[in-house]
């Protein structure tokens, strides 16, 4: 449990920092190397890194969306109605597990090469 904690709020907070600089995409390295330095499961390292990203991203949306009423928001969601199901949530929802997504399959392929390479 604490190493769970330890590497979400880990993957968060690198993610968070390294995403002001560079592309969305390196929340994958992030997550796969701090699955690499915690021992886990491979579950326990998939949630980590899903649920870091998933927070992080729902959170910094919302922040960006509400300061200007979720106008762009808005205007977003009515081009992926099929996805968003219509609402403002449904796109800070889809935002949040496309990137939880990729850092929760990032961090278990991180797991699960340190598993072939304990072998």
């Amino acid at each position: 449990m604490k190493n769970f904690l330890f590497s979400l709020i880990l993957i968060a907070l690198l993610s968070f920092v390294t995403q002001l600089f560079l592309p969305w995409w390196v929340v994958a390295p992030i997550a796969f190397l701090v699955a690499l330095l915690f021992k886990q499961s491979g579950f326990a390292a998939f949630l980590s890194g899903f649920l870091a990203i998933f927070l992080l991203w729902v959170v910094y949306a919302f922040t960006l969306s509400s300061a200007n009423d979720h106008l762009l928001a808005g205007k977003v969601t009515e081009l992926l109605k099929q996805l968003t199901g219509g609402g403002v949530t449904g796109l800070l929802v889809f935002t949040g597990l496309v990137g939880g997504l990729v850092a929760g399959f990032a961090a278990l392929t991180g797991r699960m090469t340190m598993q072939m390479l304990d072998k």
